[in-house]
């Protein structure tokens, strides 16, 4: 299967593993959760699939790369202690607690949360003395004589024996006690994760044409080359901040990350065409409804020009509706916040309690940071959740900034909150507007689509269109936006694929009806 039914399958088994009947036990006993057992090529993003599950269903996770470890940091070191038996004592060797096991009860101290998910990479790589732990660890979930915490689900990563020398085969004794998930790797199941993960438009434009070299290893003459997903995303954040600073993205910086030399040379040969495409096409004037005169030159031009140009418009889009999905998260917890600190100042003049609207949101700001950080340290908030409750600490700093430096430091609580409501309103009306113009943009973008390829013979406009349309329909933020905002573009051309897909579908039936 793909990375991400394996992500469904991991997360469906944690599940059933932490569900509880009406006594409050496990419905599966603790003794007959098999731990999973992930196989898959490396840099696919087993441990990041760990990552979203976790924050998905709220538990704690506790990642452990097993080859950085010795047999006595997973069992624990020897200590003599004294034992009495038959009244008589003994000096007998114990062990103190594997840091693993110490680890995960040290994840629960710092979350609060009791349940959750041990996971340890390359699990079949370990070294010969550490072998015999983990085949004990896989059957009995136990670390010498700790045991991992009831509640704990045990998830393992492997590699297959393709891909390393070191790797270790399991018995058929220890595979009888686990659940094995196969892994393959799979662009178009990995695109959907790269749209929300903000993955560089032109990363994803060059996989669209060239799939091939999404996912490569090979071995020759010259020695091992590999291109993972690990390594296209790590490639994509260094892009965005070297295109930010204005340092050049050349093939020396693509084989960095990319360690195959024909791949990085082509995909930096092909970002150089990206950028060109982008300046020749002026995707910020398409979007605005400014098309380029010159559309027959584009709509004779090669097949990776079209997609080029539509990956362009297509990550231009992305981007707004990643803001717009932000930006509601944000406006959200300062909807919350103003409308607490109206309710304790309620409260505190009931009371005849000195307060102020600043005071309270000043109030309000530091706690929000200190859950930021409480949730970090016990690793249980995703990066995009830090930076929208960030990015609404460093607005409410500017409300409080307006409060006590518009002349109103020393104005009552009524007179503080109604500027505080008046602040929000503000931005919200600005937020609506960007919503507005999103919404042009997508259906500009549209529209521009159909005046370039348009093809009265295909129902639904032209093969670019269904591209651009799938896209669209198979991106989180995108389903998003369109969701909850309503686009007629969208829904139109949509409506004809659909109708598009039923009419090709009748004519396969009736195919076979005649021959």
């Amino acid at each position: 299967m793909n990375i991400d039914q394996a992500k469904e399958e991991v997360k469906n088994a944690v599940r059933a593993y932490l569900s509880k009947d009406e006594a409050g036990q496990y419905e599966i006993p603790v003794e007959r959760q098999r731990p999973i057992l992930l196989m898959g090529p490396p840099g696919i993003g087993k441990t990041a699939i760990m990552e979203q599950i976790a924050h998905d269903l709220g538990i704690n996770l506790v990642a452990y790369t097993i080859t950085h470890h010795t047999r006595q940091s997973a069992i624990g070191l020897p200590k003599i202690s004294t034992r009495t038996f038959g009244g008589k004592e003994y000096s007998v060797t114990e062990y103190t607690m594997s840091e693993i096991v110490a680890s995960v009860y040290d994840q629960i101290e710092k979350s609060g949360v009791k349940e959750g998910i041990l996971f340890l990479d390359e699990i079949n790589c370990v070294s010969e003395t550490l072998a015999p732990t983990m085949l004990q660890f896989l059957q009995y979930k136990t670390f010498g004589s700790h045991k991992i915490p009831d509640g704990f689900i045990i998830v393992t990563a492997g590699n297959p024996a393709r891909f390393n020398k070191s790797v270790r085969d399991f018995d058929i004794v220890t595979l009888d006690r686990v659940r094995q998930i196969n892994i393959e790797e799979d662009f178009d199941a990995w695109k959907d994760y790269a749209y929300k993960a903000s993955i560089h438009g032109a990363i994803l434009a060059y996989l669209e044409i060239k799939k091939d070299n999404f996912y490569s290893i090979k071995t020759d003459v010259d020695g091992r080359s590999f291109v993972t997903a690990r390594g296209w995303e790590d490639l994509s954040r260094v892009m965005k901040v070297h295109e930010k600073l204005g340092i050049v993205i050349d093939e020396n910086l693509c084989g960095q990350y990319l360690q195959n030399t024909e791949i990085a040379r082509d995909f930096a040969t092909y970002y150089e065409l990206y950028l060109r495409y982008n300046q020749v096409y002026r995707i910020p004037d398409i979007l605005e409804g400014r098309f380029p005169e010159d559309k027959e030159g584009l709509r004779k031009g090669s097949f990776d020009e079209k997609l080029s140009v539509i990956g362009l418009l297509t990550d231009a889009l992305m981007g707004e509706f990643r803001d717009y999905a932000r930006q509601q998260a944000v406006q959200k917890q300062l909807f919350e916040t103003i409308k607490a600190v109206a309710a304790e100042g309620a409260s505190k003049a009931a009371e005849c309690a000195e307060t102020s609207a600043g005071g309270e949101l000043a109030a309000r700001q530091a706690a929000l940071l200190d859950e930021v950080k409480n949730k970090k340290d016990a690793g249980m908030i995703d990066r995009d959740s830090e930076k929208n409750i960030l990015l609404a600490v460093e607005a409410i700093g500017e409300c409080i900034k307006v409060l006590t430096e518009g002349g109103l430091n020393g104005a009552s609580w009524e007179q503080q909150l109604a500027e505080a409501k008046k602040w929000f309103t503000k931005r919200e009306d600005s937020r609506q507007e960007a919503i507005r113009r999103t919404g042009e943009h997508l259906s500009n973008s549209f529209t521009f689509l159909e005046e370039v390829f348009g093809d009265s013979e295909a129902l639904t406009g032209s093969q670019e269109m269904v591209i651009f349309l799938t896209e669209l329909s198979s991106a989180y933020h995108s389903l998003k936006f369109v969701r909850e905002t309503g686009n007629e573009a969208y829904y139109k051309y949509n409506k004809l694929l659909l109708l598009s897909d039923r009419k090709q579908e009748l004519k396969e039936m009736a195919q076979q009806l005649v021959f």
